[in-house]
């Protein structure tokens, strides 16, 4: 549906603007001019984004909820049934990567995460192991050949499943992309929740380690600022769940050539993320990690 069509939905008054905004691999996101001047962010969920784990009515929650801890826009409204999403436009731009390495932006985004682990519980489920899995039957039920690298992924990942055991499941965002932390100057806010779910927070801490290529010094300055303290186990589980978040994000990109109808090259997205996979797991850290 056009973002016109949607916008004289839910204003039938008319709007001052719509614009498009850059930057979204599955979605359309698009900034409104409201007719009193407030400006707000239009989500349009892309073709078939229920076969990548995403549910809109979970979106909706994990927002809110994010939104009420303080970490995402405020939400203003949902339109049902397509599970088209309306936020608060922030006004501002994407932290770059050696900014969020630095210990003041590192301070804030741990308290935030923190804030988010212990928080009440949301909806959804999600499951990395899973994750992969269900990914692999759905590249292969629309026609994708799903790389040899799987295979050694999949054995890996196994492992690590038996080495973590059962974990509590936590409010997780698991797509800490550096693209999804947003400035305005004065605080840095979360956006992009429709993988929001209960999980592990380790899968959490570790997709954003991996997704900001924090160094092992750096690792540690995080966990001590999120856990106030380093702790070996702590340190293996990150070093554990960093090949995980590759290997979720490599099979994101298999699935995502047999049903994204946006211009993107997601052969390469996926074929760069194995590699990084492998490269983590050629690492006598990691190996030592896994036992």
């Amino acid at each position: 549906m056009e973002p016109e069509r949607i916008a004289e939905r839910v204003w039938p008054d008319g709007i001052r603007s719509l614009e498009p905004l850059g930057g979204g691999i599955t979605n359309r996101n698009f900034k409104v001019t409201l007719l009193d001047g407030a400006e707000v962010v239009l989500r349009i969920g892309g073709k078939d984004t229920e076969l990548l784990g995403i549910d809109r009515d979970n979106e909706h929650a994990a927002t809110r909820a994010a939104a009420a801890a303080g970490l995402a826009p405020e939400v203003i409204a949902f339109v049902e049934p397509e599970g088209f999403l309306v936020t608060r436009f922030v006004g501002g731009r994407v932290v770059p990567v050696d900014e969020v390495r630095t210990t003041k932006a590192l301070r804030e985004i741990t308290r935030g995460l923190r804030r988010l682990h212990d928080g009440p519980a949301i909806p959804g489920r999600f499951d990395s192991f899973r994750v992969v899995e269900a990914y692999c039957a759905t590249a292969t039920a629309h026609g994708v050949a799903v790389p040899s690298a799987y295979t050694t992924a999949k054995e890996v990942a196994d492992r690590i499943e038996e080495a973590r055991g059962v974990q509590p499941p936590v409010p997780c965002h698991n797509d800490l992309l550096n693209a999804n932390f947003i400035t305005d100057g004065e605080r840095i806010w979360i956006v992009d929740w429709e993988y929001a779910g209960m999980g592990d927070r380790f899968f959490d801490l570790a997709n954003f380690s991996v997704n900001h290529e924090l160094s092992a010094d750096e690792n540690e300055e995080f966990l001590r600022l999120y856990f106030g303290e380093v702790l070996e186990d702590d340190v293996r589980s990150l070093t554990l769940m960093r090949f995980m978040s590759d290997f979720r994000e490599a099979m994101w990109g298999v699935v995502q050539q047999g049903i994204s109808e946006l211009d993107f090259d997601f052969a390469g997205y996926a074929g760069s993320h194995f590699e990084r996979l492998r490269t983590t797991a050629a690492d006598p850290a990691f190996k030592e990690a896994l036992g």
